[in-house]
């Protein structure tokens, strides 16, 4: 059976959803970790660190991932299929009641003790034996998606208080800008952001009068799960309404046709097209149907005391008397009354109100996945009549800090991770859960990390996250959890109880292991990477917008905030104990009582020191309350180098493997920072026995004299004897005192000695490798130099039933995040798979081949496993071509050194980066608490502006070289950008991982938003280039081309063959530039064509053009040079004047009097007065001159000050007068019925003129009618006097007399006529007056048809024309349409940016 998934888009090592599906608790396995978009493998289902588009998600139903990703991130981990079987061997060892289940059987209560468990880290025993410690008094800050105040179980403590004291959006995702404020007429009616009429209670308090308004697209603040459930259930209702009309405008048709057989009148074939264009138009709205969702109006107030905020949202509701505004019960901030909202039975999605900056950011938070509440719920829920189903701990209380945006679909950002800390401190948490992360550069580095040491150290806090779900390799975990000193790391834990009762497996493995995609240590510099193990499983709570009490989940994500539970039950005991909290001795103590998950040392790299043990912590933290809070911080160097320094010792590549090295630690104990000088620090002393897990490969001083101040000592390595393989070794100090305590601190030591791969070709098997459900074989590679890539076949024999594999290889280079290879493969019967992928020559390959735990259960079969693995290559000098824009070939020199290689390059350049300099820099300091950090200082925020053009839709992806791809890697605090047309419509929003992005032509704004305290950081970066990149059409993808000689490219010969590459024989060739000419339209100087060139092929691939298809290829870069010159510019410049110089001299007079008139301006009566007295001067000066009656009719147009509208449209029409009457029209027409000769110079002059007076003429009549039916509206005359069912009248009958105007009727019909001879009166242009007169006419179908054909030609779209379609459907009175089109005027024309 396959399983439906629950897909979490952007989760920390779960992140919000991306897709909810309910899923069956029998079948679902859902590993979760933050995650951004994944793709699958060429030749697998398995999820690689790369992007890839929503819709994919759907199909991953037995995929798994690494811990949800963006670029190489961790993200949301899809659900793995679970094998219901028998199990004949686990992966390790457990608690005494963790053991083997060899009989192990459920019943009702053990069944559901086991979907929440407990069991494993004795939280129960604990809480049974303590029942007042099970969490009363202690404070979690949830770092996640948001948590549902309304979820099951998140109510209130076990000791009746109020469970959830705070809930905070630190992303600003649901910020409302509410800095408009408006006041209530009489009848207590204000005008809403959106334009709508709200009515105020009564009742409410407000004594300044002043209501802030501001208004939000609802769908913003819901999730994509729910968005998309909502959408159908309106679409579905929409069809409805949809069809009723059509079948009322076919009946109309219908009736038309039985009254009228034969249809020749032109009266009566504009009637009947009129009918047919209603029908048309009902039915492409319903193809093109886009449900951007209802608009909220948002009103914020001060009582008095607190600021208030009410929300209207009738136009989510059905019925129109809900959702009214004056009916919204008020809210404050959650912390203050601690209430929350709902928007609508239909969405069933609560929400939460907080108000900032004095009324002007109303921010509604909401949950960006099921997530957040999902991992709330394991640590504290408290399900009073289901006790079995609580959480760890049930008398926590927690705050929510949603750091995953909704608009990035819940994937975390540096102003969230820094708000949540913020919000931590500031209400004196004791711990924090955070279930995200990512692969990283470096380790324990990074603003965000820099931060949590401040928090850790001088705040106590103890901070627990996630290692990451991209096991089962080593060197997967990530960041902050499993690279961070200051943070206690978490790996997942599945015990043979919970395989039977979440997993619902038919016979569950006889003891409890680490699941198979749990993230493994070491970190890069030899940290441990996992400190402890958790259950990572559970059945929790999830929001009520997900329609059902809980859901399944597991990873990572599951494992930390069970732990967080475990250690949240110490702090309630410490607390009631009066022991001092302290994160050192809480982890010391968890760590010295863990109960080991496996039996081989390297087993620590899974599961850290082992399952956690609440019980067995709460022992040691008694006994061991008298003794100072340390923490032991351990800096390693090789003996004589400075640098670089780390954690542990990690021995990878060949070389370090060679001889005995001896390493300089430091120990140095790191107190907080109010411990006492006197008291505690200076007295401090500890003497330390040192121990080695083995003396023959690890030798260490026997003992050490510690004080504050810390030691150094050395310790030697020697890994010569060693076997290839995986050792793990420890060096750990005990308190010679009281030896009890256990280690005080740890010096890991891993060495992955590889084998040499020595016969030639480079080709090395491992054979009859044996594997039984949750079994892992490591093997350790020496890649040799030269090989580029590898081509491996995996075979499998001697089983049944289907078995799933995860295939994993591993290399680590300085300053790169560790270079990971995956696939999942499933293998139905006994058969081979082949894989293609990258590896760096001279490095460590680990190659990790694991059989799902759960995957051949019940067979009983052993697995027999082949791999073989062939090294391939061609060396090159060049990692990077670089062409220079210079007209020389690039010279290529290409080895083989490990085999005979076919040497065939193939080069593209597929895609082009635009450079951009800032147009606008502002620098602001954050005005709200929420953005001031700790330490007291203020936030402050970099806005840089870059305006762009397109002329073309294309697809674009901003790309900023020095911030983009890191979170928690970096120095800078935070980024986001949005891209905006010229109506400030949003089309893209982002952050350090920029996406692909569709737009159509024209101008755009690109934002972008930097944060961090320091105003120097900012400073610099006010000049910061962008680069906007963007694919290629398939059409303007330009082919590189190889030579054999240098002037090959110019001389046209002497094309470079494919060759054999023989080892020990050098070849070179050279690349040729491209051709000018075909460089794509858009290359400008200064921009970049990039792509990609190979130089072998795959033994089994087919012939293709694609170099970046190839496991190998290089990056390519071309630097477009200077556009040449126009030959042709200036000619006929110097060509003599035949004017004498006193006329030319008045003509430029004149010219020069016209512009200076033309940029009058016309604010007040005053300057109103003024521009009619001087261009009455002007028309007495130059009668008759059409450019100055045109430029005089413009500036009547762009008056702005507009007293008497119907004295203003009379203006307009007599000035239009004037420019149509200068026109000598018989002329003009003569002129274009004539052509002229393109090649005669004055002839084209002439026609230039020409057609700028016709231009004006035009225009002049077309102002003129736009004014004339003006004017017929405000006369109260409309087209409505001719209705529909009048629609057969002639149109020549049909003007209408302006009331008390000395108009004639059929002026309006006379002035089109004589616009309709120069123009095409359906263009972009001069449509407007078409659509006026076919509604005059009463033919409102056409009139929309017209209407929406200038719409689709028009770049950009155009306010008025929208609002003129939404006055004619309500005119039709098709309400459902006029709604539609109404909440996307919301979209096309927002009154101002939304804020960051």
């Amino acid at each position: 059976m396959q399983n439906p998934i629950s897909i979490f888009k952007g989760l920390g090592w779960s992140k919000p959803p991306l897709t909810l599906i309910s899923p069956p608790l029998h079948t679902l396995l859902l590993i979760i970790g933050p995650n951004r978009k994944l793709l699958k493998n060429n030749n697998s289902s398995r999820i690689n660190f790369k992007k890839r588009s929503k819709k994919e998600w759907n199909h991953y139903h037995h995929h798994r991932s690494g811990s949800g990703i963006r670029g190489d991130k961790y993200r949301a981990m899809p659900c793995s299929s679970i094998e219901t079987s028998n199990i004949t061997c686990g992966g390790g060892g457990g608690g005494e009641e963790n053991g083997r289940f060899r009989n192990f059987k459920l019943n009702e209560s053990t069944f559901l003790a086991s979907l929440m468990p407990k069991k494993e880290i004795g939280a129960d025993r604990f809480i049974e034996a303590h029942p007042q410690y099970d969490g009363r008094g202690a404070l979690i800050a949830i770092f996640d998606s948001g948590v549902d105040p309304a979820a099951a179980g998140l109510q209130l403590t076990s000791d009746g208080k109020p469970k959830i004291l705070d809930v905070i959006d630190c992303t600003g995702s649901g910020d409302v800008d509410t800095s408009k404020v408006v006041k209530a007429d009489g009848d207590g009616r204000i005008r809403g952001a959106s334009g709508a009429s709200l009515v105020v209670n009564s009742s409410w308090k407000n004594p300044s009068g002043e209501w802030h308004v501001g208004y939000k697209l609802i769908y913003e603040l819901f999730t994509n799960t729910l968005t998309s459930r909502l959408k159908k259930e309106r679409k579905k209702k929409w069809d409805e309404k949809n069809q009723e009309e059509i079948a009322k405008a076919v009946r109309h048709l219908d009736e038309f046709d039985q009254k009228h057989t034969k249809v020749e009148d032109p009266k009566l074939k504009r009637a009947r097209e009129d009918l047919q264009n209603r029908i048309d138009i009902l039915k492409k709205q319903a193809d093109s149907y886009d449900d951007k969702g209802p608009v909220i109006d948002a009103v914020v107030w001060h009582d008095g005391d607190e600021w208030r905020a009410a929300l209207d949202t009738q136009s989510l509701e059905d019925d129109p008397k809900c959702g009214k505004l004056a009916d919204f019960v008020p809210l404050t901030n959650y912390r203050v009354e601690r209430k929350y909202g709902m928007f609508s039975k239909l969405d069933a999605c609560t929400f939460v109100l907080n108000v900032y900056d004095e009324g002007n950011i109303l921010s509604i938070v909401t949950d960006s996945s099921p997530h957040g509440t999902h991992v709330a719920g394991i640590a504290t829920a408290f399900h009073p009549q289901e006790p079995l189903l609580n959480g760890v701990a049930p008398g926590a209380q927690l705050i929510s800090c949603k750091i995953g945006d909704s608009r990035l679909g819940s994937m975390e950002t540096g102003t969230g991770l820094t708000r949540a800390l913020i919000a931590a401190v500031e209400h004196k948490c004791d711990l924090i859960n955070m279930s995200y992360g990512e692969p990283t550069l470096l380790p324990d580095y990074g603003r965000f990390v820099d931060l949590v040491n401040e928090v850790v150290n001088k705040h106590r806090l103890i901070f627990v996250s996630s290692a990451g779900n991209s096991g089962p390799a080593l060197s997967t975990v990530g960041a902050p959890g499993g690279t961070s000193s200051s943070i206690i790391g978490v790996g997942a834990y599945v015990s043979p109880a919970m395989a039977a009762a979440a997993h619902s497996v038919v016979e569950p493995p006889p003891e409890g292991l680490e699941y198979t995609w749990s993230s493994r240590g070491p970190t890069a510099d030899g940290d441990l990477g996992v400190c402890i193990s958790a259950p990572g499983g559970a059945v929790a709570p999830v929001p009520t917008w997900t329609l059902q009490g809980r859901m399944l989940m597991n990873g990572t994500s599951m494992a930390s905030p069970s732990a967080c539970g475990g250690i949240t039950l110490l702090i309630s005991a410490m607390k009631a104990e009066g022991i001092p909290v302290s994160p050192y001795s809480v982890r010391k103590a968890l760590e010295n009582t863990s109960v080991p998950v496996g039996a081989l040392p390297e087993d620590k790299l899974s599961t850290g020191q082992g399952l956690m043990q609440v019980d067995k912590a709460y022992e040691y933290i008694q006994k061991s309350r008298d003794f100072s809070c340390v923490w032991y911080q351990i800096k390693i160097n090789q003996s004589g180098k400075s640098t670089p320094t780390s954690r542990g010792i990690y021995l990878r590549e060949a070389t370090a493997c060679q001889q005995s090295i001896e390493w300089a630690v430091q120990v140095e104990p790191k107190f907080h920072e109010d411990a006492s000088k006197l008291e505690e620090l200076v007295p401090f002393e500890e003497c330390v026995e040192l121990h080695s897990s083995d003396n023959a490969v690890v030798r260490a001083p026997e003992y050490l004299l510690l004080t504050h101040n810390g030691r150094t000592f050395n310790i030697v390595v020697d890994p010569t004897n060693l076997s290839d393989g995986l050792h793990y070794y420890e060096v750990h100090g005990i308190d010679c005192k009281a030896p009890w305590r256990g280690p005080l601190f740890r010096i890991p030591i891993t060495i992955t000695k590889p084998k040499a791969v020595m016969n030639r070709p480079p080709l090395i098997s491992f054979s009859r490798m044996s594997f039984l459900p949750g079994h892992i074989e490591r093997r350790y590679i020496e890649v040799p130099f030269g090989a580029s890539w590898v081509e491996a076949t995996m075979r499998t024999s001697g089983f049944d039933t289907t078995r799933r594999f995860f295939v994993d290889t591993v290399q680590i280079c300085p300053l790169r995040r560790p270079i990971k290879w995956g696939s999942v493969v499933t293998f139905s019967s006994p058969t081979a798979k082949s894989f293609a992928f990258p590896v760096v020559g001279g490095q460590t390959m680990e190659l990790a081949i694991a059989q799902f735990w759960s995957s051949g259960m019940g067979s009983h079969e052993t697995t027999i496993v082949d791999f073989e693995i062939v090294f391939r290559g061609i060396g090159v000098k060049r990692t990077e071509v670089v062409l220079d824009g210079s007209d020389a070939p690039i010279r290529i020199e290409a080895e083989a050194l490990l085999a005979s290689e076919k040497l065939a390059p193939t080069a593209v350049l597929n895609k082009i980066r635009v450079p951009y300099r800032p147009t606008g820099a502002k620098l602001c300091t954050l005005p709200t608490n929420r953005d001031k950090l700790p330490s007291g200082k203020q936030i402050l925020a970099l806005t840089l502006t870059y305006n762009f053009k397109l002329e073309d839709g294309a697809e674009v992806k901003p790309h900023i070289p020095l911030l983009n791809n890191r979170i928690y890697d970096t120095k800078f605090e935070s980024q986001f950008y949005m891209i905006s047309d010229t109506n400030k419509r949003v089309y893209v929003m982002g952050d350090c991982y920029p996406d692909n992005s569709k737009l159509p032509k024209g101008e755009y704004t690109l934002q972008l938003y930097l944060r961090h305290d320091n105003v120097q950081y900012l400073e610099k970066m006010k000049q910061l280039v962008l680069f906007l990149e963007r694919n290629l059409e398939e059409k303007d993808v330009v082919r590189l081309n190889f030579f054999s000689e240098p002037d090959g490219p110019v001389m046209g010969n002497g094309s470079f063959k494919n060759s054999v590459l023989v080892p020990g024989r050098k070849e070179s060739f050279y690349l040729s530039p491209p051709n000018k000419d075909k460089l794509p339209k858009s290359s400008s100087q200064g921009s970049v064509l990039l792509g990609a060139i190979s130089l072998g092929k795959l033994s089994y691939a087919e012939e293709g053009k694609n170099p970046q298809k190839n496991p190998l290829s290089y990056q390519i870069t071309y630097l477009v040079p200077p556009n040449k010159t126009d030959e042709d510019k200036g000619k006929g410049s110097l060509s003599a004047c035949d004017k004498p110089i006193a006329e030319r001299i008045e003509e430029e007079v004149r010219d020069a009097k016209i512009k200076v008139f033309g940029g009058l301006k016309q604010d007040t009566d005053e300057d109103c007065s003024e521009w009619k007295k001087l261009a009455q001067s002007l028309k007495s000066e130059y009668p008759k001159y059409t450019p100055l009656l045109a430029k005089i009719l413009e500036s009547l147009l762009s008056r702005s000050f507009i007293g008497d509208k119907f004295h203003h449209h009379e203006e307009v029409i007599d000035a239009a007068d004037e420019v149509i009457e200068s026109i000598d029209r018989d002329e003009l027409a003569k002129f274009f019925s004539l052509k002229s000769d393109p090649e005669d110079e004055d002839a084209e002059k002439n026609k230039k003129k020409m057609e700028t007076t016709r231009d004006q003429l035009a225009e002049a009549l077309y102002q003129k009618g736009l004014a004339l039916a003006e004017i017929e509206s405000l006369k109260g005359e409309k087209a409505s006097a001719f209705a529909a069912g009048e629609a057969t009248k002639d149109s020549d009958q049909t003007g209408v007399s302006a009331v008390g105007s000395d108009i004639p009727s059929d002026l309006f019909e006379q002035n089109f006529k004589e616009l309709m001879k120069w123009v095409d009166l359906k263009s972009s242009k001069y449509g407007t007056l078409s659509v006026l007169r076919e509604r005059r006419c009463g033919r409102l179908g056409t009139a929309l048809k017209v209407l929406n054909d200038m719409i689709e030609d028009g770049e950009p779209p155009k306010k008025k024309l929208y609002e003129l379609k939404v006055s004619l459907l309500d005119e039709i009175g098709w309400r459902h349409l006029s709604t539609y089109e109404s909440q996307w005027m919301h979209v096309r024309f927002p009154p101002s940016l939304p804020l960051f």
